[in-house]
């Protein structure tokens, strides 16, 4: 079990002798048992992890999710958009390659021995050696159709070049077969519908879709020649429809023309005119006010908005303090406007409070009259100076910054 030479059997081995030898001359008591059984517990531990380092197994690899690049370049696209990813990236490397030429001194001469750079075997492997390295997605099945249609690619650049310079019509439409031209969709290449100028054909350019349109919002039909829900015709000639959408008061029922009068049936917040027909706006702040207090109502198209008072107010019939019901607590109505008042008593108050220092201080110097003349003389006097200055300095407007001088003027002018 413990493998002939491992350290740890020997040292278990010695315990063990040790032990029996011991139990011979003394006893074991309880404590030396709890002690013989961890010693054991720790060494038969030990021994198992050295098993285990010497078997070598290799840990397990949690496998890590893939990054969103590396998810893009093994993302499959559909047949069509592939070869057309592979043409893209061909026509990339013949721009990056067209102001290059041979290598050498002599260009002419390397051109009449060489041939012309531009439809060289050259100049087609370096743009190979950097085809799809440019491609987010789908670059895996980009460099895989790349080997798969190397000899046609060579093929175009060596023979067809001239004579069909569109290299995803050659490759994508005629060889592999899997696009169409634009305005053909499925497996023969059948001509797509004209939509009306209104919609897309499905699967338009590709060797897949049914062909029938998709319209664009605001229009109908299996062509898209008519208008959809909520629209009406505002144009059409024999090759054009234009649908315009209906006003906001119309509901589903849709509308014969523009505004809020062509309306078939009315959204929430409008009624319908019996007189004139067509829609017409509620007024909410007249019918159904539900704003609170300190709110006023503001009707608006199909519905309304409750805004805030003014502060000064307590409740109003509009904006500002000149449309309050009553004034708010520090407020009173002057001239027809909510005024704050606030102020005004803060300030009574502070000159109320300064006066009856004012008059302390007197008092008290009228008491050290009693006492030493001197004295309430000295005192009398920091109380009158107290007085002058604090009365100066609180009726005394703060003055503005000085006007600058006309030299300081054209100083500044000319900088």
């Amino acid at each position: 079990m413990w493998g002939g030479s491992s350290p740890v059997p020997k040292a278990l081995t010695c315990y063990r002798l040790f032990s029996q030898e011991d139990l011979r001359t003394h006893p074991p008591t309880k404590g030396m048992r709890l002690n013989r059984l961890l010693v054991s517990f720790v060494l038969v531990t030990l021994s198992i992890y050295a098993q285990l380092a010497e078997a070598d197994v290799p840990p397990e690899v949690p496998n890590l999710a893939k990054s969103k690049k590396d998810r893009q370049k093994s993302e499959k696209l559909p047949p069509c958009r592939a070869c057309t990813v592979l043409v893209n990236s061909f026509r990339d490397g013949m721009k990056r390659t067209e102001r290059s030429k041979h290598d050498g001194g002599d260009a002419a001469w390397e051109e009449e021995r060489l041939g012309s750079y531009k439809t060289s075997e050259l100049r087609l492997v370096e743009i190979q050696e950097g085809l799809c390295r440019d491609v987010g997605r789908g670059e895996d099945q980009c460099h895989l159709l790349a080997e798969e249609h190397e000899s046609q690619i060579e093929d175009w650049w060596k023979e067809h070049q001239t004579a069909q310079p569109d290299l995803h019509q050659w490759l994508c439409v005629e060889q592999a077969q899997v696009c169409c031209p634009d305005g053909f969709f499925g497996p023969n290449c059948d001509p797509c519908p004209s939509c009306f100028g209104n919609g897309k054909c499905k699967g338009n350019g590709t060797r897949k879709g049914n062909g029938k349109c998709a319209c664009e919002e605001g229009y109908g039909g299996d062509n898209c020649d008519s208008c959809g829900p909520e629209h009406y015709e505002s144009f059409r000639d024999t090759d054009k429809l234009l649908c315009s959408k209906c006003h906001k008061a119309c509901a589903a029922g849709g509308c014969t023309g523009a505004g809020p009068n062509a309306c078939r049936v009315c959204r929430s917040g409008w009624i319908m005119d019996s007189q004139r027909g067509g829609c017409t706006d509620i007024d909410e702040c007249i019918t159904a006010n539900t704003c609170t207090k300190q709110q006023f109502c503001v009707n608006t198209e199909g519905s309304f908005n409750c805004l805030e008072c003014d502060k000064s107010c307590d409740g109003c019939d509009g904006d500002g303090p000149d449309m309050c019901k009553e004034c708010a607590d520090g407020f009173e109505l002057r001239d027809g406007l909510c005024t704050d008042v606030s102020s005004e008593k803060r300030n009574q108050y502070v000159a109320f409070t300064r006066y009856l220092t004012y008059l302390g201080l007197c008092i008290a110097t009228c008491i050290v009259l009693q006492s030493s003349t001197w004295l309430a003389a000295l005192v009398g006097l920091a109380v009158a100076i107290y007085i002058s200055v604090s009365e100066y300095w609180l009726n005394t407007e703060p003055q503005g910054t000085p006007a600058p001088s006309p030299k300081i003027l054209d100083e500044l002018l000319q900088q």
